[in-house]
């Protein structure tokens, strides 16, 4: 009986330890497999929690070296301990994976250390890593939920090696600050860890293939971020195509060619960080065993997580559903969970916030005005400056403005972008107006205190229908 469970979770990710969590809130014997020395999946290890904490602590540097005369705060010799600020960061994660453990335990939930295996849908194989040898142990089970998560995906011609050319994994824990940083990929990984490196001294070049940084977000965002960026020391080869990279007498060097004018161009640097997608984190087992997979290569699953075998769920980065974040795994999760309990689980994809964690942050939520245009849905838009914001302008950060987006007959919000230095903050007070379907109107005679940056939503919602106050 000790190894019979009703629900078994591979995966402790986001969505994997959430959704154990909750099975055993639901009364359920719950058993959780993780491959890794520690709780929390990439996101928590090698993701987003090391990722912010160096955000955090470059921006504190920078600033200290750049802005704080400026406000009066008179400061010399500031010097950067690169190994001091990386062991923050892994005192951090090792807090945080502990604090996952804690409530395993504290919740009765079986953690079971090895690779997981489905061998059918009421059996899991767990193979143990040991010093001695490969101990294998079968466990049955009602239910099984994949939550195995995504890992980072490479160009055809580029082999990433986490020395010279590395993952978003390696550009976490560079020894050294690289002198030159080359960067393949625009989107929120590769703009992220751009930015914490410049700020610590590299001189970073970020290559993209598209026309514009941060694909998927509003254009408006999207060219406003490339200019702030740029303000702060970081250089972009935008419509080019990396054609290769090789190491040239101690140096890695970088092809490209440009899209429109086909010119060829080689840049020298010391690293190169490959972050141009994830894939999803899948082993060979669940479709020897008969799980169905969709053209892109994910889980494919119904409206209740269930695959194409019954009783086997499968939640996250390895679903075609929503995003590829954090948050989202985490609503599937409890989602799913009471699913299978019986409950109405349910996550609302068309309010998913989606947070840049660079200085200013940026954040979005719902759709952007490329997706309507191309759904053929009339808006009406209303934009407000930070630049105008009393609470910004004091705070020395007006750089940015809040975008919303509303239904041209019905004034529902559709949408909303932000800059900002709390953006991440703010768009949480969105996403809640968007899920319970509010209007323009309705923000806009909810009282905001002041001084505050979330004024500068209201004064959006305002100008929704032209009638701001202070712009």
């Amino acid at each position: 009986m000790e190894n019979n469970f009703d629900v078994i979770v591979i995966g402790s990710g986001p969505g994997g330890y959430v959704a154990a969590i909750r099975l055993a809130q639901l009364g359920l014997k719950t058993a959780c497999v993780e491959k890794n020395k520690t709780l929390g999946g990439t996101c928590l290890n090698v993701g987003c929690i090391p990722s912010k904490s160096l955000l955090k602590s470059s921006e504190l540097y920078h600033k200290a070296k750049k802005e704080f005369n400026n406000l009066g705060i008179e400061t010399d010799n500031i010097k950067l301990n690169l190994s001091k600020m990386l062991n923050n960061k892994n005192r951090s994660v090792l807090t945080l994976t502990k604090g996952i453990e804690f409530l395993f335990k504290k919740n009765k939930i079986t953690h079971l250390k090895g690779t997981g295996i489905i061998i059918d849908k009421n059996t899991v194989s767990v193979v143990e890593n040991s010093s001695d040898s490969l101990k294998k142990v079968n466990y049955k089970t009602k239910n099984i939920i994949i939550s195995t998560g995504s890992k980072p995906t490479s160009l055809p011609n580029i082999k990433i090696d986490e020395e010279t050319i590395v993952s978003s994994t390696g550009a976490l824990s560079f020894p050294k600050v690289p002198s030159k940083l080359i960067v393949i990929g625009g989107g929120y990984i590769g703009l992220e860890l751009s930015s914490v490196w410049r700020r610590l001294g590299s001189d970073v070049t970020v290559i993209e293939y598209l026309d514009h940084i941060i694909p998927g977000m509003d254009k408006d965002i999207s060219n406003e971020f490339l200019k702030i960026l740029q303000k702060q020391g970081i250089k972009f080869k935008l419509e080019s195509k990396v054609t290769g990279t090789k190491v040239i007498k101690n140096k890695t060097v970088v092809d490209l060619t440009n899209n429109k004018t086909k010119k060829k161009e080689r840049i020298e640097c010391d690293k190169v960080l490959v972050a141009v997608g994830r894939k999803p984190n899948i082993g060979n087992d669940i479709t020897k065993i008969g799980i169905k997979l969709n053209k892109n290569n994910k889980i494919q699953v119904d409206k209740k997580f269930e695959t194409s075998i019954k009783s086997i769920y499968a939640i996250g980065d390895v679903i075609d559903k929503g995003p590829m974040l954090a948050h989202k795994a985490e609503d599937e999760g409890i989602a799913v969970a009471e699913i299978i309990c019986g409950q109405a689980g349910h996550v609302n994809y068309d309010v998913i916030p989606s947070v840049i964690y660079t200085s200013p942050e940026v954040a979005s939520v719902g759709k952007t005005e490329e997706q309507l245009k191309k759904e053929n849905i009339k808006f009406k838009v209303g934009k407000f400056p930070f630049i105008a914001n009393s609470r910004a302008k004091v705070n020395n950060d007006t750089e940015g403005f809040v975008k919303v987006i509303a239904d041209e007959k019905t004034d529902k919000v559709l949408g909303v972008s932000i800059i900002s230095s709390e953006a991440g903050t703010m768009i949480a007070e969105l996403a809640l107006a968007m899920e319970f379907g509010a209007s323009a109107e309705d923000i806009a005679r909810t009282c905001h205190a002041h001084p505050t940056h979330s004024e500068a939503i209201k004064e959006a919602a305002m100008a929704v229908d032209k009638r701001p106050i202070h712009f």
